[in-house]
């Protein structure tokens, strides 16, 4: 099902042919020019080969990347060393260079209020060793605290009170309307904070508490364009966050957030980066227990379920399983989301990803009898994938009705991230379009929200 966010750049190459008009045909034909000024004659122009780079992961051979590294202008040592699709020119890299104080969290914070909402670039622009370096440099910081106040209005409790006071119904807003719907609300109120942490003037706990405020945020932002399908733009809010929940020298605020990478690397189908930085998480946690650590130690088993590791995954779920009977009163309010509907449905996705299919539709079918409907947009979700277990394993009517249930939940919400799960059933299920319901259940995917 389209959405709002289906118009962003999914893909580097998706990006730099957008900046110059190109057609898929048009590129083929610059990649074929510019090959045969290379001397390798015979390059085919082929719309359908340029067309997979963007859209299968097929990685462009070397004459072909230099030849398109010639036309944009890139030197061939970048294209050594920046594997496929690193090397591609696609405008202002995201920064993670920030100091990491207190100033540091402001700038970060102010560079990412007025650029990350127009940022409309759908993939990931820190992978790889960037990656691991930032989970690196969070792991080894001592927390620090804020020192000064800066000029400007004195803000007291009472605004910060006010902030904080909005954020559950951001939360709740997000689950029930999905990221395209309130990401400029959140945007909005980062905004406000990031002002009061720049021009204002505050003692240093106040200092801490607007921090921490910016953390959380720029988290609920990074989370709301993820799901809107704003990749870079997520990466973005979340470094902002880390940097804040630093300066505030809060660090289950800042495994949280690395939580929220883990996944998005898990989606961009980068496991290992995945794993550094549910690692990263886990550590930051200190081995606490409750919601929390069994939120972390999901995300660790997620992230070894895409790697196939069944031993490390079914190892992480041991521990949050551990964590989870032990309780703790004083878990965040941002843990909540941890129940146990969404932990049975995060049991049934990594049996999904270690093709255990009887047992990820067993946790799946628990996961969708105890969980809220009113959080529409993780119910579609949870109702997709077992859509798609039941599809694959060949009971074609079931599935079909499981994918009518979640249209309306689909279209109460406009996430991204479920119109590509949709994207992916409606290719499923076209093996099997001589099944009299597929047609109809195609055509409902197909509508736009």
């Amino acid at each position: 099902m389209s959405t709002e966010g289906a118009g962003a750049c999914a893909h580097p190459l998706a990006f730099v042919r957008a900046q110059r008009g190109w057609s898929y045909q048009r590129l083929a034909r610059v990649v074929a020019r510019r090959a045969r000024d290379l001397g390798v004659a015979n390059m085919a122009a082929e719309r359908q080969k340029v067309w997979r780079w963007e859209h299968r992961g097929v990685v462009p051979d070397r004459v072909s990347q230099l030849a398109l590294a010639a036309e944009l202008g890139v030197s061939a040592e970048k294209v050594e060393s920046h594997p496929w699709p690193a090397w591609l020119p696609t405008g202002d890299v995201v920064r993670t260079d920030y100091p990491w104080n207190s100033a540091g969290s402001v700038t970060s914070m102010i560079d990412v209020v007025e650029g990350a909402l127009t940022d409309r670039r759908g993939f990931l622009t820190i992978t790889g060793a960037g990656v691991a370096s930032l989970a690196n440099e969070w792991l080894n910081l001592e927390p620090t605290r804020l020192v000064a106040a800066l000029d400007g209005g004195r803000v007291d409790e009472q605004v910060v009170h006010r902030i904080e006071h909005n954020i559950p119904g951001l939360r709740l807003m997000d689950d029930r309307l999905g990221g395209e719907g309130v990401r400029r609300l959140v945007d909005a109120e980062l905004r406000v904070v990031t002002e009061l942490l720049a021009k204002g003037s505050y003692t240093e706990k106040i200092g801490a508490s607007l921090q921490l405020l910016a953390a959380e945020l720029a988290r609920i932002a990074g989370w709301a364009s993820f799901d809107a399908g704003y990749h870079t733009s997520a990466q973005r809010y979340w470094i902002a966050a880390l940097h804040a929940a630093h300066a505030a020298g809060d660090r289950l605020v800042g495994a949280n957030i690395m939580k929220n990478m883990s996944l998005q690397c898990v989606d961009f189908a980068r496991p290992k980066e995945a794993l550094d930085l549910a690692e990263a998480a886990v550590a930051s946690g200190g081995g606490i227990s409750g919601r929390v650590g069994a939120m972390l130690q999901m995300r660790l088993a997620r992230a070894h379920a895409a790697l196939g590791d069944q031993a490390g995954c079914f190892r992480a779920l041991a521990q949050a399983e551990t964590a989870a009977d032990r309780s703790s009163p004083q878990d965040p309010a941002w843990a909540g989301i941890f129940d146990e509907g969404f932990h049975a449905a995060q049991l049934g996705i990594c049996y999904i990803d270690l093709g255990q299919l009887p047992q990820a539709d067993r946790w799946l079918t628990h996961a969708l009898k105890v969980h809220p409907v009113a959080r529409a947009r993780d119910h579609a979700t949870y109702l997709l994938r077992r859509a798609a277990v039941q599809i694959d394993l060949g009971n074609i009517d079931h599935g079909c009705a499981l994918v009518r249930q979640a249209v309306p939940f689909l279209e109460a919400t406009r996430s991204q991230r479920n119109a590509r799960r949709a994207e992916e059933l409606r290719r499923s299920l076209r093996r099997h379009a001589a099944h009299p319901e597929v047609r109809e259940v195609d055509q409902l995917l197909a509508r736009p929200t």
